[in-house]
């Protein structure tokens, strides 16, 4: 076996000291990763296989010490030895900093930092922008996973956030909600998705389903940016392109020739406090497959903010529903999060969301009924519902007393409850097929000038909200298990 040397377990009772030592370990594993393949591929003859590991947080707790509980992370459940394998620390530094910091204020016990015995796939020792000469790969006399480690999807799971991880006797339980393979794979595939590079990411999510918002979301980020106003540094679009604070106009960068599978729009503020902006497409399995990625970067919030078909007589076309609960017909999640599962209203963010209605279209009280209603969004799997015999789903949603129909709001409200990432839904009434008010050529445009950007504005408006509240008011305990990680 070639590695480099080891490094054993250190104690640490600062935090910054705690991060550093874990970016050096992950720094030396990778380049050594990329530095032996650079041989290989010169024709060096390797003895044996070659192998670096991820590096690794531990603390063992050993009293039943009262602590501070309000805090719904930053504290184990009971004594025992608790391990998380970390990737790319220097990109989740801030995050790091925090959850070690918990650790030390709340247990009164050093943390170790060392090397695990976790493989690092040779995938993903490549940082961004990195370039691997595929002619070069296919010119090797073996097989490249004769030589290196590749992914392992027996340890690439959700098997922590899902509550189904069952370790051997002796060892150590899960520090943080996520391990470092199920990190990096993630990772990998956000850039896939959305062309935009994980550091890109804000703490505060909006996705929406139609590109109307996307231009909006620009427009809106060019604005600000060109006004200084709200904190925010630059607007980063797929690609790479970049509109900088004081600009109008981009000013690095090209766009992408060819949009990915769900875009993201990034509207930056110092410490990722910005807004991003994903454009999912229609469809549950979308929601899914970009929520189950953006969970591995600890976003604050995030919202749906889409369009429904509206179930009641009294709904006007432009009318907003504030998501009050879900009927979960979307199924993407049924083996993760059985349908048996409530997700509750998280009431930081629905009165965020109510109040920014309010602060937006100028009403309040009983006058704000005029145009929103708050209940159950059902969230359905077949786009062509209309079509199937009426009277089975018209049951169900009168059942359910379901006040709009949509395809994507519970699977992302499902994922932020699996994850952990406080969610939220505000819809928009954009037809009412029971009704006979479906949406013709000319009165979808119509529509959409006129309530995109009143839609847009409000959910920009909810994530500032947000983002003003402590983080230890928003990340609520009621997301949280009696069995948890103590990472976030």
């Amino acid at each position: 076996m070639v590695r480099p040397d080891f490094m054993p377990f250190e104690s640490f009772d600062s935090a910054d000291a705690a991060v550093e030592r874990l970016i050096a370990i992950y720094d030396r594993n990778t380049a050594f990763l990329r530095d032996a393949l650079d041989r290989v591929t010169h024709g060096a003859a390797l003895q044996g296989r070659v192998r670096a590991c991820y590096p690794s947080i531990r603390i063992a707790v050993n009293t039943y010490d009262a602590i501070d509980s309000r805090l719904s992370y930053g504290h184990v459940a009971e004594p025992g030895v608790y391990q998380t394998t970390v990737t790319q620390p220097a990109l989740f530094k801030r995050y790091l900093r925090e959850q070690i910091g918990q650790l030390l204020q709340n247990h009164r016990m050093p943390v170790e930092i060392g090397e695990s015995n976790v493989p690092i796939p040779l995938h993903f020792a490549f940082p961004d922008g990195a370039y691997v000469d595929g002619s070069k790969i296919e010119a090797l006399k073996r097989p490249l996973r004769d030589i290196f480690d590749v992914p392992d999807l027996a340890i690439t799971d959700d098997a922590i956030v899902n509550g189904t991880w069952h370790g051997r006797d002796h060892e150590p339980r899960p520090l943080g909600p996520f391990t470092a393979p199920r990190i990096d794979y993630s990772l990998h595939r956000l850039q896939h998705y959305t062309a935009s590079k994980p550091a890109d990411f804000q703490n505060f999510v909006l996705f929406t389903n139609y590109q109307f918002y996307v231009d909006e979301f620009c427009a809106r980020a060019r604005a600000l940016l060109a006004d200084g106003a709200g904190g925010y540094e630059a607007l980063v679009e797929p690609g790479g392109r970049v509109t900088l604070r004081g600009q109008a106009v981009e000013s690095a960068g090209a766009s992408t020739t060819r949009l990915p599978q769900m875009p993201a729009y990034h509207l930056v503020r110092p410490g990722n406090s910005g807004i991003t902006l994903v454009n999912i497409g229609v469809g549950p399995s979308n929601a899914k497959t970009i929520t189950d990625h953006i969970a591995v970067l600890r976003p604050h919030a995030w919202l749906m903010l889409g369009h429904c078909a509206g179930l009641r007589t009294s709904q006007r076309l432009g009318d907003y529903v504030l998501a009050h609960g879900y009927v979960r017909e979307d199924h993407v999640l049924d083996a993760d999060l059985p349908t048996w599962v409530p997700v509750p209203p998280l009431a930081e963010v629905q009165v965020a969301l109510e109040q920014a209605v309010e602060e937006v279209a100028g009403l309040s009280g009983w006058e704000l009924k005029r145009i929103m209603r708050t209940g159950t969004v059902a969230t359905i799997d077949n786009r062509n519902w209309e079509l199937r015999d009426h009277m089975e789903p018209v049951q169900r949603f009168a059942q359910s007393r379901a006040i709009a129909l949509d395809m994507e709001s519970a699977t992302i409200a499902a994922n932020g409850f699996r994850f952990r990432v406080p969610y939220g839904t505000l819809l928009c009434v954009s037809d009412k097929p029971l009704h006979g008010e479906l949406k013709l050529p000319g009165m979808a445009t119509e529509f959409y000038r006129r309530q995109v950007g009143q839609h847009l504005q409000i959910g920009m408006r909810a994530l500032e909200r947000l983002r003003e509240m402590p983080p230890e008011r928003l990340h609520s305990r009621k997301l949280r298990s009696f069995i948890e990680t103590a990472f976030q």
